[in-house]
This record gives structure tokens, sequence and C-alpha cells, in this order.
């Protein structure tokens, strides 16, 4: 492969893709998003189908019964109602539960938004750190080359041996493979960049200035401990489990249920009305042995209650971690920026003279060989700590919650997770030609544009 390749794999006229382009890409053209999106809109449905259990149900009935023997048949239509009074509280805490299952979902697609923007900013790196390292290891080739030429002439004058040119064909050897390693995972992170990004990367500006991060590692603690997503939907997802263990004992206690109904009967052939009728009634069930069906239930909801809390207490301490990693890293990576560049400018020195020494007779092409090693060496470690610093910063805001699109004021439409839910907040209708188109069309208004 031929760096000229490469190139042109990058190439857009007229076009040099910034981070903050890139995460905005990532953003729109996410279909780990797009589909929990949709799953949060399953969720949506759980709660327009318990808010429902808690409305009237009206059905009509229609029977017909025939006569084989005085060949007549009777219909009869009706109108039948039914309205839970009293289950205990059942289901009235079957939708609390389903409203904070859908408040957990909504927390888990912001921590899924979070963590496709870090894979946007580290493909978006990886991207960056090959393309440069790629550029380093080209001048170091053509750097080799020169002194293997100059070998070459001063061995057809006698100045140099066999060794001395030996050796930089060596070098160069190594360095053309060092150059292909470089460009093979140059094309590797093109690929991961279009995966998480749904296109392939352009000219790169740079990946211009850090973000903002909390102050101190403190700060950036509390923040994980209390404001991060995942530790939010968790705390849904606790108190959904609490109201389950309230639901579950309620199947203990008395149902009571009104029923009416209106119905008309008529004899066919001649389709005379014969008959009408209308009723009310109430109706009391008292559970009383359920084969221990019931006890069950609860006990279950004790121990999904009690996981849940485990589950919360773990990402607690999975937060503090992350931004421990991330702010060690930060520091790392910061030093080592430092140190590259002291070491970028003392190895450029020590080149330059080992050079002029190697002119004058004083030094050997192997020495001259090992100094432009170390400028080689001192920049690429200067790329991978710049690198490094970048995804740590951003590491250390989806560690503290703060990796969103709202956060980094990224200029794209943000999705609204309560607009398709609003719709229907006052239960599902019975007829929903028009409701249901205007709730297709939701996702398109507030999706992907």
């Amino acid at each position: 492969m031929q760096v000229a390749v490469v190139g042109l794999a990058l190439a857009t006229p007229g076009h040099a893709d910034t981070l903050r382009g890139v995460l905005v890409d990532a953003y729109r053209n996410s279909n780990l998003l797009e589909q929990n999106r949709y799953l949060l809109r399953v969720q949506d449905e759980g709660v327009a189908q318990a808010v429902a259990q808690l409305r009237p149900v009206l059905s009509f009935v229609g029977s017909a019964t025939r006569d084989l023997v005085n060949n007549t048949t009777l219909s009869t239509a009706s109108l039948v109602a039914e309205f839970l009074v009293y289950d205990g509280g059942a289901r009235r805490f079957g939708l609390q539960a389903a409203e904070e299952t859908v408040l957990a979902t909504r927390q888990q697609l912001v921590t899924l938004e979070q963590q496709v923007l870090f894979d946007g900013v580290s493909a978006y790196m990886n991207v960056w750190r090959d393309l440069q390292v790629v550029g380093v290891r080209e001048r170091n080739v053509r750097v080799i080359t020169q002194q293997l030429r100059a070998a070459q002439d001063r061995f057809e004058v006698g100045e140099d041996t066999r060794t001395d040119v030996a050796q930089a064909e060596a070098q160069l050897a190594t360095a053309r493979s060092d150059l292909a390693a470089s460009q093979g995972a140059f094309e590797i992170s093109r690929e991961l960049f279009n995966l998480a990004v749904g296109r392939y990367p352009g000219n790169l500006s740079g990946p211009g200035a850090l973000p903002n991060v909390p102050r101190s590692e403190q700060a950036a603690q509390a923040l994980a401990r209390q404001e991060h997503p995942a530790i939010r939907a968790l705390q849904h997802e606790v108190r959904a489990a609490e109201l389950g263990i309230e639901q579950a004992r309620a199947g203990l206690r008395p149902q009571i249920t009104l029923d009416g109904s209106v119905s008309e009967t008529f004899d066919s052939p001649n389709s005379a009305q014969i008959g009408e009728g209308a009723s009310i009634g109430i109706t009391f069930t008292q559970p009383i042995y359920s084969g221990g069906r019931i006890l069950s239930l609860e006990r279950q909801a004790r121990a999904q209650a009690s996981s849940v809390r485990a589950a919360l207490s773990q990402q607690v301490l999975i937060n503090l971690q992350g931004v421990g990693n991330a702010w060690a890293q930060m520091r790392i990576a910061s030093a080592q920026i430092q140190a590259a560049d002291q070491r970028i400018a003392a190895a450029d020195l020590a080149f330059q003279g080992v050079t002029e020494e190697a002119a004058l007779g004083a030094r050997t092409t192997l020495d001259v060989l090992d100094a432009e090693q170390d400028v080689l060496d001192a920049r690429i470690s200067r790329i991978q700590a710049q690198s490094d610093l970048y995804v740590s910063s951003y590491q250390l805001l989806s560690a503290a919650g703060l990796l969103t699109v709202e956060n980094l004021q990224l200029p794209v439409p943000q999705y609204d997770p309560s607009a398709y839910a609003d719709l229907f907040s006052d239960a599902p209708s019975v007829v929903s030609s028009p409701r249901g188109a205007q709730l297709d069309s939701v996702l398109e208004r507030i999706g992907r544009d």
C-alpha cells in the first residue's frame, strides 16, 4: 500500500472534519440510539396500557342461538360495562411501576448517548493519531533513504564500509515495515470510524481545545455518584421494584367490580324484538387460597428489589472507578506530553550534532541511524500521549455523566423522550387512526434529520 492511497482516502475537498462535527454525525447516524428510542416507545405503551386498566371497559356482545326443533333463531345484542372499583391498589401500583420503568429507560437512553459520543471521540482520535504516526514514519523512511544513499556514496569512495551500508539497508527495511503497519492500523481505524460515526472520515482539522472537565477528582466523583444517568436509571428501577412488592401484596386484598349491561333479544326469521333487559351489579372477590402463588409473587418481587439495589451499589463503584481511571490517565498523559516535548527537542539537537560529526568522520552511520530512531520514538510517543489526553478527558466526562449533547452544546436537535408519551397521556382510544398517524410521525420530527 502506498502512502498516497491513504491520503486520497481522506480527501474531501472543501470539508474538514472537526471533533464536534463528528460527534454530531455520530449522534444523528446512530442505529443504536434509534433502536433504543423505539424500545423506550415500547415502555411508554406499557404506561398507556396500565392507565387503561384503571378505566371502565365497555364492550358490545352479540350472540345467536338456533333452535333446530322450531326452526327459529334468537339473536341477542348487549352493551356490557365493567369497572374495577377496588383491588387493593394493585393496578395503581402497576401504573406507578410502569412510569418508573419509563423514567429508568429514559436515563438508559442517556447512558447510551454517552457511549455513542465517546465511541465517536475514540474513533476520531484513533484516526488522527494513526494519520500523524503515518506522517512521522513517512518522514523517517525519507531520512533513512537519504542516509543509505550517503552511506553508499561514502562506501564508493572508501570512507564507509560495507557494514555501514548494510546497517542502513536494514534500518530502511525496518522503517518501511513499520510504515506499512502504521498504514494498516490507519485503515482499521477508518473502518471503526465508519462504524461509530456512520461514514468515513474526511480531512481532519484536529481535535481542537480540550473539553471543560470537573475542576477536581472529588467534584467528578460527586457527579458520578449522584447525577450519572446510569445511577438515575437504577434509582428508578429500585422504585419500580419496590412498587412491585406493593403490587404483589395487593393480591391478598379483596376486589370489588361494578358491572352493568343493556341487552335486546330478537326472534328470526321475523326479526321481531321479543325482549330487552338491563342490569347492574357489584361483585366482591376475596382470595382465600391460591396454592401459595400470591406469597411467591411477593417473595419474587422482594428478591428483584434486592437485586436492583445491589446493582445500584455496584454501579456507584463502577462510576467511581471510571472517574479515578480517567483522572489518573489525564495526569499521566499530561506528564508524558511535557516529557515528550523535552525529549523531542533534545533528540533533534542530538541528531543534528551526530549528523554533522558523521560528516566529519567522527561518527558512524549506525550512530546517525540510532539518533534518527530516537527522534522518531519521541515524536510518536508525543502523538500517543496527546491522543490519550483527549480520550481520557472525554472518558472523565462520561464517567461523571456529562458526555451528552446538551452538556457539550452540540448543534443538533435533541431527542425529546417525553414527546411520544405526551400524545397519549390520557390513555389510548379504541379507534387510533388519526392518533396513530400522529404517533408515527413523532420519531420523524424528533429523530434523524
